[in-house]
Parts: C-alpha cells; sequence; structure tokens
C-alpha cells in the first residue's frame, strides 16, 4: 500500500562553485538542509546545475535524507532531477533502489518538491515498502 509523506525543508547552507563558464555556466552545490513534518530529519544534497544567460536553470543531484519518514526511521538517497524558473525551483525525485538503511531498508517511491527562492521548500514522496 502506497503512503503519501508531505512536508517542509529550510536549507541550512549553500555552496556553488563555478565548473565551467564560458557559455552555459555550469556549477556544483553542495547544500545541507532541515526536513519537518512528515519527512523529519536533515538531509544534504550534491546539484549540478546547468545556468543560462536568462538565469533560468537546470538541475541534477543526489541527496541523503536521515531521519524519519511516516514512523520509521533511517537514511535513504533519493535521485533529483529539476529547473529554476529564476524565482521558484521545481525538483522530481525518486528512491534510488538500494540506498535505505534502518527501518527504511526496501523503500521505494517518488515525489518532489517546490522551492520559491529564500523561503521553505514544500515537499512530498509517495513510498511502499518491500
Amino acid at each position: 500500500m502506497t503512503t503519501h509523506a508531505a512536508g517542509k525543508f529550510k536549507i541550512e547552507s549553500w555552496d556553488e562553485q563555478p565548473l565551467h563558464e564560458d557559455g552555459a555556466r555550469l556549477t556544483r552545490a553542495s547544500v545541507e538542509q532541515v526536513f519537518s513534518g512528515d519527512i523529519d530529519g536533515e538531509g544534504s544534497v550534491e546539484w549540478l546545475m546547468c545556468y543560462r544567460e536568462d538565469k533560468t536553470a537546470d538541475f541534477v543531484g543526489l541527496q541523503r535524507v536521515s531521519g524519519r519518514i511516516g514512523d520509521r526511521s533511517g537514511s535513504v538517497v533519493l535521485q533529483t532531477i529539476g529547473t529554476f524558473d529564476g524565482t521558484e525551483a521545481r525538483g522530481e525525485w525518486s528512491v534510488v533502489p538500494g540506498s535505505g538503511d534502518g527501518d527504511l531498508r526496501g523503500l521505494r517511491g517518488t515525489g518532489g518538491f517546490t522551492a520559491p527562492h529564500g523561503s521553505e521548500a514544500t515537499v512530498t514522496l509517495d513510498y511502499d515498502l518491500e
């Protein structure tokens, strides 16, 4: 049976470094987050981003979430793909198969987030356990 989780995250730190600046600007951001709601705990993510001249961007990343999802504790890795329109980031994520530990071992699922620039993001995850 699929369970729906909803919550928020706040950015605790953001360290973005340029990788390539000729043409489209490529960067890597190391980000720390705090989750609350049905997903509660800490997150750390590495995002690779490609910015266009109009300040919009596409990004991909791997994100480790450690804490609680629903009534289960452990950690899991999410694979993320998303866009930034200049004011808001939107991402879709999926659980990396086999990445869960503790009570989250065997977790499968998909979801996403919406993050207006400078404020809390809203998150969802629809998940099952093997």
